[in-house]
């Protein structure tokens, strides 16, 4: 057995420019905010990023980090449209490739299953086809003779995920009500860094079912208690909507330089400090 704990610093030292990676969670629901905040930090840049997207690709985005995006929406849930995407977005910062869900989810199934594309119905007859003209369609053997996309595989050299809690092995266990297809994106990379709430020893008498990023998927394990933030990480924490729609208003600049100057721990310390001036 292997000790896999690490730093988000260990985990960025990894990561080059120009690799494709993949981030786990759901528009602004359980990212691994603290490991994007380090990637901020690092002079990786020039990526292709593969997300169900929501602040971590707002931040990417307004930082230059990113070449292309692979991505079936970018939001905030609560404000439907990352403003930050947008502006990069609309100022054309970066290539976009923009699928259906059912589609994106495919594309993670067949790269975790290491296939090169998977057969699916969603985007036919829409213009998913016509704004991704790369996509080829594939006519079944069988008798039925049916049309379907033929969604390429999802490939990543790297994937980052956010959990409630894991081992030093490497397995994580999510406790909220969807696990955001983070299991995926681990079997679906080359190398997989799950940060967590908590570490711990054993999950005891846990569901299995909650357990479901397995260690042989993942290559590193960081302890970053409210590492989601200002995402939910549910039941541990809501959303930080007061702090979100402070991100979703602010210059770039402004908030960068207020609250992304230093480490993750100066970034939880100027949030309280906020929160505190705010009261």
């Amino acid at each position: 057995m292997t000790d896999k704990t690490m730093t988000p610093e260990d985990v960025v030292a990894r990561l080059r420019s120009g690799m494709t990676l993949g981030i786990g969670g759901w528009g602004s629901r359980r990212k691994p905010m603290a490991l994007v905040r380090a990637l901020l930090r690092s002079d990786v840049t020039d990526l292709t990023v593969v997300s169900y997207g929501g602040p971590d690709v707002g931040l990417l985005a307004a930082a230059g980090k990113i070449r292309r995006l692979v991505t079936a929406f970018v939001t905030l849930d609560s404000i439907p449209l990352e403003p930050h995407f947008r502006a990069a977005r609309q100022e054309g910062s970066f290539e976009l490739s923009e699928v259906d869900e059912a589609m994106f989810m495919w594309g993670l199934q067949a790269a975790a299953n290491r296939l090169p594309f998977l057969p699916v119905r969603a985007g036919l007859g829409s213009d998913v086809m016509r704004v991704n003209p790369e996509l080829k369609t594939v006519t079944s053997p069988y008798e039925d003779g049916e049309t379907f996309v033929a969604m390429p595989a999802l490939r990543m050299d790297a994937a980052l995920a956010h959990v409630n809690r894991a081992d030093r092995l490497g397995n994580g266990q999510y406790l909220g009500p969807d696990p955001y297809f983070d299991d995926l994106f681990c079997e679906a990379a080359d190398s997989a860094y799950v940060s967590c709430e908590e570490l711990v020893a054993d999950f005891g008498t846990a569901a299995p079912q909650s357990l479901l990023i397995k260690r042989h998927a993942v290559t590193g394990v960081v302890a970053t208690p409210h590492g989601a933030h200002f995402t939910s990480c549910v039941p541990d924490y809501d959303r930080d909507e007061a702090f979100q729609k402070l991100y979703a208003t602010t210059p770039w600049p402004e908030f960068a330089a207020r609250f992304l100057h230093g480490d993750e721990k100066s970034y939880q310390s100027a949030v309280q400090t906020w929160h505190e001036e705010s009261a």
